[in-house]
């Protein structure tokens, strides 16, 4: 990639990671539950998939993936049902009283946040599309395809670190604040809602039709 062309790629990276969606709202969620560092491990899993999301186009499979009403309808089901899971559990949080600020948070395994985080992302097939449609914009036919897809994908998976981490930490720091059970899950509740309203956008994506 040219250095232009990659300034462009990666100021597009910025704006699509800021746009609020299903991986934001977990990272507030793990952040708000499991503070910054533990919560950080749900970020992690995300760009799992994202890695996963971009080989699948870079080999081809992506192509097939966007254009199977099978596997889009089971990729996408699977989402939504996972999304609404995740809603659930968040509902169903139960508030603890913090007294000061060195109350501890509640453990999370970082595996079992990293596979929810991987989830979130790898559940959604829209994002398949999206990659598909977005980055072979950026790729010049005449140079090695392999090379660019990686700088690509590196990219995009440290602008979206960086933008989780963002996200993570504010909700971390946001727990701090709430120091009775009715403000807590006031804000578990409202996350739960998020989550549900994620699910509900994805419901309503369709395959495109070529």
């Amino acid at each position: 990639m040219t250095p232009e062309t990659w300034l462009a790629f990666f100021v597009a990276c910025w704006v699509i990671s800021l746009s609020p969606g299903a991986g934001a709202i977990a990272s507030m969620s793990c952040g708000l539950q499991y503070g910054f560092w533990r919560g950080y491990w749900n970020a992690i899993g995300l760009q799992l998939a994202l890695a996963l999301q971009i080989a699948v186009v870079a080999a081809g499979v992506g192509a097939v993936l966007a254009t199977s009403s099978l596997a889009f309808s089971v990729i996408k089901w699977f989402g939504v049902a996972y999304l609404l899971w995740l809603a659930l559990k968040q509902w169903q949080a139960m508030p603890e009283m913090l007294d000061d600020s060195s109350a501890p948070r509640p453990i999370g395994r970082p595996l079992t946040l990293v596979l929810r985080g991987f989830l979130v992302n790898a559940s959604n097939p829209k994002a398949i599309v999206f990659i598909l449609a977005v980055l072979p914009q950026f790729l010049d036919p005449q140079r090695d395809l392999v090379l660019q897809y990686l700088q690509m994908g590196a990219t995009m998976v440290v602008v979206d670190l960086i933008v989780m981490a963002g996200y993570t930490g504010l909700a971390a720091k946001v727990l701090r604040l709430l120091r009775t059970p009715r403000q807590q899950r006031l804000v578990n509740r409202s996350f739960a809602v998020m989550f549900a309203g994620a699910a509900a956008l994805l419901a309503t994506v369709r395959r495109a039709v070529v």
